[in-house]
């Protein structure tokens, strides 16, 4: 495995996993393609070179599913630990940095600065909505 070299959208973990956030609407910056992905769209996103999940979640929302979310989003944490692993949505910013927020969780940032902690280290406006901070508390909590 090539890990993914330093550059945009690449959020550096506390457990020193490494995840690319995106958005679909733009190509990769680095040109590396990923190993897994995890793909939060309304839509089914269509197919991929590499392995992916897709997670229906619409646009300014939450997922259709917590459960799924949270299997996707844990499976793309575990990945990462050996893979590249990136997160995308369509524009990139609040689903994605909301599925960051929660992974940052996963890796120990506690939930309720998880928000903040990926705001600092991915996008200034992840997670762009109450209900998706909410989201985020909520995978924390349970």
């Amino acid at each position: 495995m090539v890990p993914w070299p330093d550059g945009p959208g690449i959020v550096e973990f506390p457990d020193g996993r490494r995840i690319r956030g995106r958005g679909l609407r733009q190509p990769p910056a680095d040109g590396h393609d990923p190993e897994f992905g995890v793909y939060l769209l309304a839509r089914d996103p269509g197919p991929f070179a590499w392995e992916h999940r897709w997670v229906r979640w619409p646009d300014f929302r939450v997922p259709a599913s917590t459960s799924d979310a949270v299997s996707a989003l844990r499976e793309a944490h575990a990945r990462a630990a050996t893979q590249r692993v990136e997160v995308a949505c369509g524009g990139g910013v609040g689903r994605t940095g909301t599925a960051l927020a929660a992974i940052a969780v996963f890796a120990g940032v506690p939930s309720p600065e998880a928000v903040a902690w990926v705001r600092r280290r991915y996008d200034e406006r992840a997670v762009e909505t109450p209900w998706q901070r909410r989201w985020v508390l909520k995978i924390g909590a349970g």
